[in-house]
């Protein structure tokens, strides 16, 4: 089996407004937990989303750059999926919207149970130019690419009152759908 690493250019944004027309994009639920538990931020994850299934580790690239993550991803059946969640984790769900933005597809990320109030925005890119000229959509507040704590690993398990001193920073309203 060979060693697949695919290389993932993002910017992640902390939602201003819920974009127009949202509510009628594509969506999808996600399951996420998070190995092992007793990490601060584990980068092995479960996945669950729609129908499929599947094992992920993520490591950034460069040094602590999150904006350039290596995926190593491997596809779970539903009962390889059903017998890991048992394990104890750090989860979270989700509510996934792609939304379509200037030609690319947005994934919209709506935090549902504890995390319900915080809705993040993730834009993908082909390369770095894209990346770094990209301008933050006027629905957006902030750009959080790099900052850890909107990182998976470190939402897993989280309540919405843990990020609340850290989302004012931001002047961040809940919002709920």
């Amino acid at each position: 089996m060979g060693n697949n690493m695919e290389i993932e250019l993002e910017r992640t944004f902390l939602l201003k407004d819920i974009p127009s027309g949202l509510e009628s994009c594509k969506l999808i639920e996600i399951i996420d937990i998070y190995i092992p538990e007793i990490t601060e931020h584990p980068i092995l994850r479960i996945r669950k989303r729609g129908d499929s299934f599947e094992i992920t580790k993520k490591c950034p690239v460069k040094g602590n750059d999150s904006s350039e993550q290596g995926e190593h991803t491997i596809s779970l059946s539903k009962e390889e999926f059903n017998e890991l969640s048992k394990l104890k984790g750090k989860r979270f769900r989700k509510i996934r919207y792609f939304y379509p933005y200037n030609n690319r597809t947005a994934e919209v990320d709506v935090y549902l149970d504890d995390l319900k109030g915080l809705i993040l925005i993730d834009f993908e890119f082909n390369n770095r130019g894209e990346k770094d000229g990209f301008k933050m959509p006027s629905f957006c507040l902030a750009d959080v690419t790099q900052e850890k704590v909107f990182a998976g690993g470190m939402l897993a398990g989280k309540k919405y009152s843990d990020l609340e001193t850290f989302l004012k920073k931001y002047n961040y309203k809940r919002i709920i759908i």
